[in-house]
């Protein structure tokens, strides 16, 4: 009678132990709500002064490594482990995000001037993303600069969003 009720509570305090897997995460800060499902060859909008790029967002993908009793241990009559459980290693992986097509405001090619581009890469600089000096050029290390200052906000792209542009204090457009 005891036994069953004892195997109850044990498995029941046991599946209370289990990890719960985490929601990607999300960032207070992060561009991906200025992220626009792409739906064809056309920007969303066109007019004066908005310009639009396109992407696309790579898959996120979380690896989770569980550890499974293969056998049990065995115990003797007077409670002493004669021996120990097994356990093995199991790693699964499961997509947290698909990649998808998007498009995402950016500044217009007419106010990316050299003198533009040089104060982005002040403004990288200062936030320790670009190491180099200061040139004027959209060149690849000034690229690669804005790629990693846009990854951790959820836009994994060399293209400066007009968001980025934004948080980097370098361009003063509203957006909606």
């Amino acid at each position: 009678m005891h036994r069953p009720a004892l195997l109850l509570l044990l498995v029941l305090s046991l599946t209370g132990c289990q990890p719960t897997l985490p929601a990607a995460p999300v960032l207070a800060d992060s561009l991906q709500k200025e992220l626009v499902t792409k739906k064809g060859k056309t920007p969303p909008t066109t007019g004066k002064g908005i310009c639009w790029a396109d992407d696309v967002t790579p898959a996120i993908i979380e690896t989770v490594t569980e550890q499974l009793q293969v056998r049990p241990e065995t115990r003797g009559p007077d409670g002493a482990v004669k021996t120990a459980a097994v356990f093995q290693s199991v790693a699964s992986q499961r997509i947290v995000q698909d990649r998808r097509a998007v498009w995402f405001r950016t500044p217009c090619a007419e106010v990316v001037t050299l003198d533009y581009v040089a104060s982005l890469q002040r403004a990288l600089k200062a936030r320790g993303y670009y190491p180099y000096d200061i040139t004027g050029q959209l060149d690849a290390p000034t690229r690669r600069a804005i790629r990693q200052f846009q990854e951790p906000l959820g836009l994994d792209s060399e293209r400066l969003s007009l968001a980025a542009a934004q948080r980097l204090g370098i361009s003063a457009t509203e957006f909606k």
